[in-house]
């Protein structure tokens, strides 16, 4: 286990060793207020030598950011005192910890404000919301700015953008929901202008060392087979413009760490943004899990129980390089000292993950 052992640097941030925690929507804020058993859920895991935190998804100050209830938000007098108190929770039991900064895009279903997409259309190719202006765009990088600054200045050890699953930026980077004929849509680069733009008004209100990770995907809610990349040659394309705005590392999420991207070549998505980018790069999916479900059942794997595997290719992977970081998900929900025993290399009493932990605070 000694490859997991070992500390990694990005940017100012050292994390004293490979494994994250993945960021999971779990809907226990009410009001958008992260409580006091928020702050223990994440303090737990740090205390259990989680290396770094990534929280699960939490809305910037745009109205049309919201899709779901009972999720954090990350603008407002309570909402900013309760990540507050995480974040001095999460660094008293010797813990790291960075917030994943998002915008629901046109997964959201609420009418007013409506949907807001790059070109109002749905992952399912119909019509959803509306497209979004210039001033939109502007405001809405303004927001992601706003809040990246926000999170230095209550202490976070860095920032995560979503770019992944269907989400705002993740629209404009695929080509089943950006049609725009404008600079923020056509080809790879275009289509990931608007998510440079982000990046590059973070760099510029954040400490040159403050870390920004950004997770992107292939995979849309409910679209497994979407791809944004059909070539590793169109992914650089689209990599490379977040790259060269600031991004130091970039999150692969894909739902089996163990599936090659592209034909040809064993690596995984997050081996090739790491080799197409230079950026450090952080793997995940069903780390530690035996998964029995579907190629196109995803949800099933939260809401029906998965039994405990080894992780030895995981480790031989990380040991020549693929990724430099390991997040994972489910598996420490059911097991908040996974990281410890993974670190002692003593896995034998994980637990099997159980969709009952998702109500769970434990």
């Amino acid at each position: 286990m000694s490859s997991l052992d070992e500390p990694f640097v990005v940017g100012d941030l050292t994390v004293p060793n490979r494994i994250v925690m993945a960021p999971m929507t779990r809907m226990q804020s009410p009001g958008g207020v992260p409580g006091e058993e928020v702050a223990e859920y994440y303090a737990r895991r740090a205390a259990h030598q989680v290396g770094l935190i990534i929280t699960e998804g939490t809305y910037v100050d745009r109205a049309a950011a919201r899709a779901y209830d009972h999720v954090p938000h990350f603008h407002g007098e309570q909402a900013l005192a309760g990540w507050a108190r995480v974040v001095r929770r999460v660094h008293k039991a010797g813990g790291r910890i960075i917030p994943q900064l998002w915008h629901t895009g046109v997964v959201r279903t609420g009418t007013e404000p409506p949907a807001e997409g790059p070109s109002g259309i749905g992952l399912d190719g119909a019509p959803a919301g509306r497209a979004m202006t210039q001033r939109d765009v502007d405001d809405t990088v303004a927001a992601f700015a706003e809040a990246a600054a926000t999170a230095e200045r209550l202490g976070f050890d860095g920032i995560e953008l979503h770019g992944a699953h269907g989400y705002l930026i993740d629209d404009f980077l695929w080509s089943g929901t950006n049609r725009r004929t404008d600079r923020y849509g056509g080809d790879p680069a275009s289509r990931a202008r608007f998510g440079a733009e982000i990046v590059q008004a973070v760099r510029a209100v954040v400490s040159p060392g403050f870390p920004v990770f950004f997770r992107f995907s292939q995979w849309k809610v409910g679209n497994y087979g979407a791809r944004i990349a059909q070539s590793p040659a169109e992914l650089e394309q689209l990599l490379t413009p977040l790259a060269d705005a600031g991004v130091d590392a970039f999150h692969g999420s894909t739902r089996r760490y163990w599936q090659p991207e592209f034909d040809g070549s064993d690596l995984n998505l997050a081996g090739w943004a790491r080799k197409l980018t230079g950026k450090a790069a952080v793997t995940v999916g069903s780390v530690g899990l035996d998964q029995q479900y579907g190629e196109g059942e995803f949800a099933q794997g939260y809401t029906s129980q998965a039994g405990v595997t080894g992780i030895d290719e995981l480790l031989a992977r990380l040991k020549r390089d693929e990724f430099d970081l390991v997040a994972v998900g489910r598996t420490l929900l059911a097991n908040p000292d996974w990281a410890a025993k993974a670190l002692r290399g003593n896995l034998a009493r994980t637990v099997p993950y159980d969709p009952a932990v998702l109500t769970s605070l434990a």
